[in-house]
């Protein structure tokens, strides 16, 4: 018992979406279907990617390594919301809860980082295509993911070794879909002055300097797009990034619409709405984006259909 008189919490409840059992049914079903295509997608072009010769490129690497992020992002989230969703709420330790914020919060940031580094590729492939080949090389590829594997998996767990050491009473009820750092900083009684801090210096560096990179990589690729005479060359070029742009438009649209936009006044309902959109609809809606815009991976698709058939 604290001195306040609180007792220390040691799980939480989740509420996830109050609503009427016919709305939650249809829901589990909604997103039961939803995380078993992500997954099914996804893992397509991971196969794709690996077998595929007309995909072993530096784009297509990159694009198997961000549905590896999405695969992770969706499996930490959805089934623990499906149990939410028929039990109408459901209990999580602390230990439970920030062991889910730190497998959402990494492979987030891992997303973040190889879009920037998707979006450098693209600018070597327009802006400086007759060096394309030996900057890009598969060495480097590699290099460039597992620095963001590594970097994205150490910063957050620096960031988190910090909550551990938070004290949580009072209320145990997070309005939320899941364990995200908004919720658990509300609930909890000790200073949570450093944590903030980190979260604004972590912000800077896994969201501001990424989105600022990318920005000035567009902004090159536009000038060096708008250079080309032809309008034939023009549509070719920019289509080789129409796709990357998509998934980042709306991967940090998202993003910035829960994170950096106030919600002040903003509904529960509204905040739960805006979580779905980057942990179960962003990851559904890549591979869908990177297949139906994607000439190679329909040409891989039939390839692989084909060859299923002759045998």
């Amino acid at each position: 018992m604290q001195e306040n008189n609180l007792t220390t919490v040691t799980e939480f409840f989740i509420l996830g979406f109050q609503t009427s059992q016919h709305l939650r049914i249809f829901l589990f079903f909604l997103f039961f279907i939803i995380y078993c295509v992500t997954i099914s997608g996804n893992l397509l072009i991971i196969a794709l990617v690996s077998t595929s010769k007309i995909l072993h490129t530096p784009m297509y690497f990159f694009i198997s390594q961000l549905s590896i992020g999405d695969i992770l992002v969706i499996t930490d989230i959805v089934p623990k919301l499906l149990n939410l969703l028929m039990n109408n709420g459901g209990t999580i330790t602390v230990s439970e809860c920030i062991t889910q914020f730190y497998f959402f919060s990494a492979s987030e940031t891992f997303d973040c980082l190889l879009l920037t580094v998707m979006s450098y590729d693209r600018y070597v492939a327009i802006c400086n295509p007759l060096r394309y080949s030996s900057i890009m090389t598969n060495g480097y590829c590699l290099i460039l993911s597992i620095t963001c594997w590594v970097f994205a998996f150490s910063i957050i767990l620096i960031y988190i070794s910090k909550m551990t050491d938070l004290i949580f009473c009072g209320s145990n009820t997070i309005d939320n879909l899941f364990c995200d750092i908004l919720p658990l900083l509300d609930l909890a009684c000790s200073d949570i002055f450093i944590i903030q801090l980190e979260m604004y210096v972590l912000a800077i560096l896994t969201v501001i300097i990424p989105t600022s990179f990318i920005v000035v990589s567009y902004i090159y690729i536009v000038w060096s797009v708008l250079n080309i005479s032809s309008s034939i060359g023009r549509n070719k070029v920019f289509s080789t990034c129409s796709s990357h742009l998509t998934v980042v438009s709306i991967f940090y649209g998202t993003i910035f619409s829960v994170y950096v936009v106030p919600t002040k006044g903003q509904s529960s309902m509204i905040s739960k709405v805006q979580s779905l959109l980057y942990t179960v609809f962003t990851p559904f809606i890549n591979p869908i984006i990177y297949s139906l815009r994607n000439k190679d991976i329909k040409k891989a698709v039939q390839d692989t259909l084909h060859k299923r058939l002759i045998w």
